[in-house]
């Protein structure tokens, strides 16, 4: 493991687990019952889903803040997920295909890192992970209602629990990113996104169809500002605040398109409830205000190899061999130059539970307080 380097650069006045109280404060759960959450996406909320599924090595210093351990989570600690889900009080989701130490009994993550809508029927597409839940469900009913009543001490999930879970969606931005990648041009990347859009759309259906009616919608974020697409990309039409101008353009037409797909959807599934949240304005306020928030340097990776401007190498990523990383507690956005750190997504979940960026506004906690 490579020792700590002198990339802090940022704040380091407090140390993460005094400082993430200020930002995260959890909001008294009003759930009656025990909440589910079925969730599908990328890295953006995988809970070791790659470790599982493809034996893929997540070294420290992944995981070293709050799990002290390398738990399959692209983070310094936890993700933005888990903080929702502590929000509830609730255990922190077990990834869909981790088969040792994992307990279902309320719900499953499906994301897996790298995870796009298209192509289809390749490991991990959403329509694979929707493939993925409907086996799951099947197997859970065939158990539940199974004669052997050592299966129900299980605490398998019931099809009452399945039809009251909550259905989170976070994805998308692997098929805008990648499509840039390939060298399309923004005029291509920008014809894709309706086909992205159906793509969750048919989940959604294919969700609701299973009797779900609880959906809880990511948008997608300002993926022009990580530093992994800033040191990648030779020419680079850079804003006011050091983004690639055209990344995030095609991030927000994606994200229009989605909240549209979202308002048509409500109108189409009698009885569905489907909220969509506005990451893209979170993290983006993040970036663009992140000394108000006690970070610096919000576009240079905490783990990387590099240094400044943005403390990223493809050839040295975090936990490979080589790599270099602050110090705990310095005050970084960026962990990798991919994804968030702790202290990041603490404040993002703050702005999640606060229903601000919420449409319609609701509260993280309704689909369990009946």
């Amino acid at each position: 493991m490579a020792s700590p380097s002198p990339l802090s650069l940022s704040l380091t006045f407090l140390l993460l687990p005094v400082f993430l109280p200020l930002f995260f404060t959890s909001v008294a759960s009003q759930c009656k019952n025990s909440p589910i959450i079925f969730n599908f996406g990328d890295s953006n909320s995988d809970t070791g889903g790659l470790a599982a599924g493809l034996g893929f090595p997540v070294n420290l210093p992944n995981g070293r803040l709050f799990f002290r351990r390398s738990t399959g989570r692209l983070s310094d600690g936890r993700l933005l997920i888990d903080f929702l889900c502590q929000s509830l009080n609730a255990s922190l989701l077990s990834p869909y295909l981790d088969s040792l130490g994992s307990s279902f009994s309320n719900g499953a993550n499906f994301a897996v890192v790298g995870s796009s809508t298209l192509p289809k029927y390749v490991p991990f597409s959403l329509n694979i992970q929707i493939m993925q839940f409907l086996h799951f469900k099947a197997r859970a009913l065939e158990l539940f209602t199974a004669e052997f009543s050592f299966f129900r001490l299980g605490n398998m999930i019931n099809a009452e629990g399945f039809q009251n879970a909550l259905y989170m969606i976070d994805i998308g931005q692997n098929d805008l990113a990648d499509s840039f990648s390939k060298n399309l041009s923004y005029v291509q990347v920008i014809k894709r996104i309706p086909s992205i859009i159906r793509e969750i759309e048919n989940a959604v259906k294919t969700l609701y169809g299973q009797g779900g009616w609880k959906f809880w919608i990511h948008n997608t974020g300002p993926f022009g500002c990580l530093p992994q697409k800033l040191a990648l990309v030779q020419k680079k039409d850079l804003d006011p605040h050091g983004c690639i101008s055209s990344y995030n353009s095609a991030a927000k037409l994606f994200n229009e398109g989605l909240r549209r797909s979202c308002r048509r959807l409500r109108s189409q599934l009698t009885g569905a409830t489907i909220v969509y949240v506005d990451m893209y304005s979170i993290k983006y306020d993040l970036i663009a205000n992140a000394s108000k928030y006690g970070f610096s340097s919000p576009l240079m990776a905490c783990c990387g190899y590099g240094g400044p401007p943005y403390n990223y190498n493809i050839k040295v990523t975090c936990g490979q061999p080589g790599y270099q990383v602050c110090n705990e507690g310095s005050r970084f956005l960026s962990w990798d130059g991919i994804h968030y750190t702790e202290a990041a997504n603490a404040i993002m979940a703050s702005k999640v539970l606060s229903t601000a960026y919420s449409s319609p506004s609701t509260l993280f906690d309704f689909f369990c307080r009946n």
